[in-house]
């Protein structure tokens, strides 16, 4: 019985050799050339060098810096008033720019009561300023002083408003307690009644009486129950009287 032959696995010296060559073709496709790693090293060059370059030009240069002040939402105030207040130095680079200290250098202005700054790119920096609104005036020796919802006294003119009633209170102040009182009382009333009224005096927080279109006299009392009240003084306004005491809705009087 004869044994089978296994075959033999061994390369051949030709075969051997072509494996070898074949390897060493394929590192040598996949080894970078000196002339590939140079340009490599180039364009990483290249690149870092253009980025510290526009760092520096963002950073330190007025390339992108301040070219203009835009200032929007002025009503008694000019622009030229807020940009002189803003002190905006041109040329300072955008990105660098700290609006912060612009917004706390334009919210000094009195009749600011919000102020917004944004870089637009490239060259400008926009302020926008949302000035206070009156909700009514008091009268003072050097003039016309105007009060907002907050009860802050922030500009004066020479000549009464027309529109808007009067405030006498003794220290007008958004942290006085009569001052409070009587622009919350502002700010509660409908708008029908508010249309009637041309004056509010108040010498504590419970105190507040407005002066009607024709004379006529509302003792108010506190800010509190506004709606009852409100309702209140609607139907005893239909009755004749001078002086409406609303003060207890509940228990509400008429004075000739």
């Amino acid at each position: 019985m004869t044994t089978p032959t296994r075959p033999d696995r061994r390369r051949t010296p030709s075969t051997a050799g072509a494996a070898a060559r074949a390897r060493r073709e394929k590192r040598d496709r996949l080894r970078p050339t000196r002339r590939r790693a140079l340009m490599r090293r180039w364009t990483v060059l290249v690149v870092f060098l253009a980025v510290l370059g526009s760092l520096y030009l963002l950073l330190f240069t007025g390339v992108l810096g301040v070219h203009n002040v835009e200032v929007e939402g002025t009503q008694g105030l000019t622009p030229e008033q807020v940009r002189q207040v803003a002190a905006v130095e041109m040329d300072t680079p955008l990105v660098r720019l700290d609006t912060d200290e612009i917004v706390k250098r334009v919210a000094t202005l009195p009749r600011v009561a919000k102020v917004d700054v944004e870089r637009s790119w490239p060259t400008t920096v926009v302020i926008t300023v949302h000035e206070r609104d009156p909700v009514g005036f008091v009268k003072r020796p050097d003039g016309v002083h105007m009060v907002d919802g907050s009860g802050t006294d922030f500009a004066t003119i020479p000549q009464v408003p027309t529109g808007l009633p009067s405030i006498e209170v003794a220290n007008i102040n958004p942290a006085d307690p009569a001052t409070h009182a009587v622009v919350d009382v502002l700010a509660r009333i409908p708008q029908q009644l508010r249309n009637m009224v041309v004056g509010l005096t108040a010498q504590t927080a419970g105190s507040v009486q407005l002066t009607l279109t024709d004379g006529r006299v509302v003792k108010w009392g506190n800010s509190a129950d506004t709606e009852r009240k409100a309702m209140v003084l609607a139907a005893l306004l239909t009755r004749p009287g001078k002086t409406y005491d609303v003060s207890a809705p509940d228990l509400p009087t008429i004075a000739s």
